[in-house]
């Protein structure tokens, strides 16, 4: 009898290979708890992986129907009109439990729970289940701290270099 695999993510501290390589493979995005008030993260996140090339649809019970930022508002995941790669949760942590259920019946192969955002035993029920999962981080920043240009959204990366670096 084989030993059931381990996870070997550390959620304390994540290495740049296992970001990038989540960013770097993510094409769809649904963004649970998304607002269409320009002055909330998820808002400013959403515009930031948009204007990157990805594909994201909003989940928000509340607005569905309506659209944020030229996209469709979805009332759940079930209601998808397709498969998203990653569901990134801006909930609290325990509202975070049942999203990340949603997401194993998604399909999703990454969950991305937000700053602040942290639930241990979700984590665990969706790497038992086969996805990757990143907790209190936010894709938009470690995007571009990844990329070399977090220094342009107020943020000093660290990254001296004349050559800007790929995902």
């Amino acid at each position: 009898m084989t030993a059931p695999l381990v996870s070997m993510v550390v959620h304390d501290r994540y290495t740049d290979l296992y970001l990038r390589q989540i960013l770097r493979d993510t094409k769809t995005i649904a963004m649970v708890g998304a607002s269409a008030n320009w002055n909330r993260p998820s808002y400013f996140a959403m515009k930031y992986l948009l204007d990157r090339g990805y594909k994201v649809i909003p989940v928000n019970p509340a607005a569905a129907g309506q659209e944020i930022l030229g996209q469709k508002v979805y009332a759940s995941l079930d209601a998808l009109p397709q498969k998203a790669d990653m569901v990134d949760i801006f909930r609290n942590s325990e509202a975070a439990a049942p999203i990340v259920d949603e997401a194993i019946k998604h399909g999703a192969k990454v969950v991305w729970m937000q700053l602040g955002v942290r639930n241990d035993a979700a984590a665990k029920r969706a790497e038992d289940a086969g996805l990757k999962v990143v907790m209190n981080r936010c894709p938009k920043i470690e995007h571009s701290r990844l990329s070399g240009t977090i220094e342009w959204h107020g943020i000093a990366s660290g990254i001296i270099s004349s050559r800007k670096r790929a995902l």
